[in-house]
C-alpha cells in the first residue's frame, strides 16, 4: 500500500466512527424519550422559532437577486405559501411551490 492510502483510510474510519456513534446514541436515546414530553415540545418550539426567524430575515432583508423584488411581492409569496400549506392539508412541498410560483409570476409581471 502506498503512503497516500493511510490518510484516506484514517479519515474514513474516523469520520465513520464519529458519525455512527452519534447515530447510535440517537437511536438509543429515542427509546427513552417521550415524544409528547416537555423536552421534545420545547425542542419543536425552538426549531419552529428558528425557521420563522430565518424566513422573516429573508423576507425583510433579502440578499442577492431576491433583493431586487419588492417587499410586497415577497410578502404576497409568503402569504400564498401559507395559504397553500393549509389548503392542502399541511403539505410543505406544495406550500413552498406556491410561494415560488407566486414570486416568479409577480416578478415577471412587474
Amino acid at each position: 500500500m502506498s503512503n497516500s492510502f493511510y490518510p484516506i483510510l484514517l479519515i474514513l474510519i474516523g469520520g465513520g466512527l464519529t458519525t455512527y456513534v452519534w447515530r447510535f446514541m440517537g437511536v438509543w436515546m429515542s427509546e427513552r424519550v417521550d415524544p409528547e414530553g416537555e423536552l421534545l415540545m420545547w425542542v419543536r418550539c425552538v426549531a419552529t422559532a428558528i425557521v420563522a426567524a430565518l424566513v422573516a430575515g429573508i423576507v425583510l432583508s433579502p440578499n442577492a437577486i431576491l433583493a431586487s423584488t419588492g417587499l410586497e411581492m415577497r410578502v404576497a409569496a409568503i402569504a400564498a405559501g401559507v395559504l397553500a400549506f393549509y389548503a392542502t392539508g399541511k403539505n410543505t412541498g406544495l406550500g413552498v411551490a406556491a410561494s415560488v410560483v407566486v414570486l416568479f409570476a409577480l416578478a415577471l409581471l412587474s
